[in-house]
């Protein structure tokens, strides 16, 4: 099969290995072979950052989780050979075939009672991880909400708010490109924090109250948790959903105690809970991601997938990798 391997810094090459044997895994291992993964903002880490020269290079088919695909092989009594899955790889996923478990893979809608584009179902992933996130807000009607980042992420977490109920949903990004998607995606005000004041903006659209949630989903930096602190209310609510690549934050402790804000964090999803549910909702229409899918790759051409996303080319959103 072929593979996709990080060989230096910002480099993929294209190799040839063996596809996996499962004949011995334990029970629940399956065999996927891919049909469609999708590039995500955690995945940039592995491929943005340089390591030591001499760990290059990378482990095999690092470091893509949006996927979807085809049972090839099964040691699960929950899954048969042929049946259409979307699964996280137990390891690599840049690769014609991948390893993962029943643990964490679900069966995709029947398409002979649903229509959907195949891309669409593969959104099912970063939908079920806003999904798992919003399990932790309690109730939302009537709240003004901020979201900071318009990536793929912070774009599903604005539909996704509107249909819980909020008052606003404030999209705060640099781009303005992906701020035009935040209006497609029912942000109701956007703001460029490059040419604009969102704090001052904030206290307007909210009356002098600010937000009584604000999302930041940048991460990868240390500086937005603290913006957060700026717009939202006094007991108000910061989730913290955006990866940090830092252990150690200079938070601003003191602000946060002394308004009583409530900080909440949130990784991953229950994945055979939370992904059902954003299939669900892509469905049946409750959330369209069709304007978050800018780009459709080959697979072969995984390098100029990961140059798009990284450097945000072409308007890059969602880049979408097809191995058939």
């Amino acid at each position: 099969m072929k593979a996709a391997q990080i060989v230096s810094h910002r480099k993929f090459d294209i190799v040839d290995v063996d596809t996996p044997d499962i004949s011995s895994d334990p029970q629940g291992t399956v065999l996927v072979k891919s049909y469609q993964s999708a590039i995500c903002g955690s995945d940039m880490p592995l491929f943005d950052l340089k390591h030591p020269e001499g760990s290059y290079p990378l482990s095999l088919g690092r470091s893509i989780h949006e996927c979807i695909g085809t049972i090839a092989s099964s040691n699960s009594n929950r899954f048969d050979v042929g049946d259409m899955v979307l699964s996280i790889p137990r390891e690599f996923g840049l690769s014609e075939y991948f390893v993962s478990n029943e643990s964490v893979t679900v069966p995709l809608p029947d398409k002979s009672i649903h229509s959907y584009e195949m891309d669409h179902i593969l959104m099912s992933q970063p939908l079920g991880t806003v999904i798992w996130a919003c399990r932790k807000l309690g109730n939302l009607l009537h709240q003004d909400t901020v979201i900071i980042g318009q990536g793929p992420m912070g774009l599903l977490f604005s539909h996704m708010l509107s249909n819980l109920g909020v008052s606003t949903i404030i999209a705060v990004d640099q781009l303005d490109y992906r701020l035009s998607i935040s209006k497609q995606m029912r942000a109701t005000h956007v703001i460029n924090s490059k040419k604009e004041n969102p704090v001052e903006i904030v206290k307007d659209i909210t009356n002098g109250k600010m937000a009584d949630l604000v999302v930041e989903m940048v991460g990868h930096q240390t500086e937005t948790i603290n913006d957060c602190l700026d717009l939202v209310k006094r007991g108000g609510t910061i989730l913290a959903f955006g990866v940090p690549d830092d252990n150690n934050y200079n938070f601003r402790y003191g602000d946060f105690f002394r308004q009583n804000i409530h900080l909440i964090s949130t990784v991953g999803p229950e994945e055979l809970k939370d992904y059902p549910l954003a299939m669900d909702f892509i469905v049946q229409g409750r959330i369209n991601v069709s304007p978050i899918i800018t780009h459709h790759l080959p697979f072969t051409e995984v390098q100029c997938g990961f140059d798009l996303f990284s450097d945000r080319q072409d308007e890059a959103i969602k880049v979408v990798l097809d191995f058939d």
